[in-house]
C-alpha cells in the first residue's frame, strides 16, 4: 500500500520515523513518500523535501516567508496528486497540514492525521473544519479525548509516540568519554530546532551558563546545523555542542533548560528537572496572551494541569530568572518535589505502544475504505 506522510519539524521527523517502522510489521508491501527528514529517510521510501526548508516560528516569520511555504505547499500538492497513495498521514504541524488535508480530501483520498493540531490552545473553532477534511483523528494527549468529545466528533486516543521512543533508547556507555564530559554534573541546554528559537534563547542560556562554574553545560544541537552555526551565540564561551545524542544528554543530565515544545516532555520523561523557557516575536507574544485558551504553555503542566516546571515567557526569559530558577534545580526540596510530579506524569502517560497503535488503526481504516 502507497503511504504518503506530511511531517514539517524534528519532531515530526521521529514520530514519522516511528511510525513507518510500525506500519512497515503491519503492512510488508509498504511504499512511502514524505516530507520529513533524517529519520524518516532510514525507514525508506522517498523522501521529496526536507523539514528543514519549512520550519518557521510566528507570525512574522511565516509572513516573511510565505512565498517559501506557498512554493512548498504547492510542490507538496503536487507530488500526492502524481503519486496517487492510498492514504495522507499528516503529522502535526497544522498551519501547512490542514491545507493539504483539505487537498487531499477534495481528491477522496483517506486522509489520517497523527497528532492533533492544538486547537484546544485557541481557535477551538477550527474543530469544525478538521470534522471537514479528516477521515481519522489520532490524538497523544490523555485530556483531548474529552476536547473533541464537546464537539460530537469521536477521536482516537493511541498514547503519546515519545513514551515509544524512550522506551526504545539504549545509552551509550561512553558518551561521557567520547565527549570528554567526565568530572562535573551536567546542564543540558535544548534551546529549540528552529533558528529563532535558537538566536534567541542560546545566548540567554550561554550566560547563565557562566553563573555556574561547578557544572558542565552542554548543548543538544538541531541536526538541520552544525557546530560553526551554534558558534555565532555562544560570545566566545567554550561550550560543547552534541549532535544526534539528545537523549544520551538527558540521560546523564542533572538538570535541564529547555524550549517550549516537545522535548519538555521529554526532558521529564528522563526524570531531568527543567526549567522552560520561551521567546519570540513580541506581536506574537501579545497575541497569544490575548487569545490562548489555555493556563500553561509546556507540555508537561498541561498534561498534569497544574505548574509543575517553571515557564519563563518572553521579558522573564533572562540571566537572572533562569539562573534563580537553575540554582533551585540542582539540589533540595524543589528538587525532589518535581522528580515526584514526574512520577505521576509517567502514570498518567500510560505504556509505549502509540506508533504500533496508531499504525494498526491507519491499515484497519484504510482496508475498510
Amino acid at each position: 500500500m502507497k503511504y504518503y506522510l506530511v511531517a514539517g519539524e524534528a519532531s515530526g521527523d521521529l514520530h514519522g520515523a516511528n511510525l513507518m517502522k510500525a506500519l512497515k510489521k503491519q503492512d510488508p508491501q509498504a511504499q512511502f513518500r514524505f516530507f520529513g527528514g533524517d529519520l524518516m529517510l532510514a525507514e525508506g521510501g522517498t523522501l521529496v523535501q526536507h523539514y528543514s526548508t519549512m520550519a518557521y516560528m510566528g507570525f512574522v516569520e511565516v509572513a516573511i516567508n510565505l512565498p517559501a511555504i506557498l512554493k512548498n505547499m504547492k510542490t507538496c500538492k503536487a507530488d500526492i496528486a502524481s503519486w496517487q497513495p492510498r492514504v495522507v498521514i499528516l503529522i502535526d504541524f497544522p498551519g501547512f497540514n490542514m491545507k493539504i488535508a483539505e487537498f487531499a480530501k477534495a481528491r477522496g483520498l483517506l486522509v489520517c492525521y497523527y497528532i492533533s493540531p492544538k486547537v484546544w490552545a485557541w481557535n477551538q473553532k477550527r474543530v469544525f473544519k478538521i470534522k471537514k477534511v479528516v477521515d481519522h483523528l489520532f490524538c497523544i494527549l490523555p485530556f483531548e479525548v474529552d476536547f473533541y468529545k464537546q464537539f460530537n466528533m469521536k477521536v482516537d486516543y493511541v498514547g503519546n509516540p515519545l513514551l515509544d521512543a524512550v522506551a526504545a533508547f539504549t545509552p551509550d556507555d561512553d558518551f561521557l568519554i567520547k565527549n570528554q564530559l567526565q568530572g562535573k554534573k551536567i546542564i543540558a541546554l535544548l534551546p529549540g530546532s528552529r533558528k529563532q528559537e535558537i538566536s534567541r534563547l542560546l545566548p540567554e542560556m550561554v550566560k547563565v551558563a557562566q553563573q555556574f562554574p561547578g557544572y558542565q553545560f552542554v548543548i543538544a544541537g538541531a541536526p538541520t546545523f552544525n557546530s560553526n552555526y551554534y558558534q555565532q551565540y555562544l560570545g566566545g564561551a567554550e561550550l560543547p555542542v552534541v549532535f544526534h545524542a539528545t537523549y544520551d544528554l538527558l540521560h546523564y543530565a542533572s538538570a535541564a533548560i529547555v524550549a517550549s515544545g516537545t522535548a519538555t516532555l521529554e526532558t521529564a520523561l528522563f526524570d531531568v528537572p527543567q526549567v522552560v523557557v520561551y521567546k519570540a516575536n513580541q506581536i506574537m507574544v501579545t497575541a497569544a496572551r490575548i487569545f490562548l485558551k489555555i493556563k500553561y504553555i509546556s507540555l508537561v503542566n498541561l498534561i498534569m494541569d497544574k505548574r509543575v516546571v517553571q515557564e519563563l515567557i518572553q521579558e522573564d526569559c533572562n540571566t537572572e530568572t533562569i539562573s534563580t530558577e537553575l540554582d533551585k534545580l540542582v539540589a533540595g526540596n524543589y528538587r525532589d518535589e518535581m522528580l515526584n510530579h514526574y512520577a505521576q506524569l509517567h502514570v498518567l502517560m500510560g505504556k509505549p505502544g502509540a506508533s504500533a497503535h496508531t499504525a494498526e488503526l491507519i491499515v484497519k481504516y484504510t482496508t475498510q475504505k
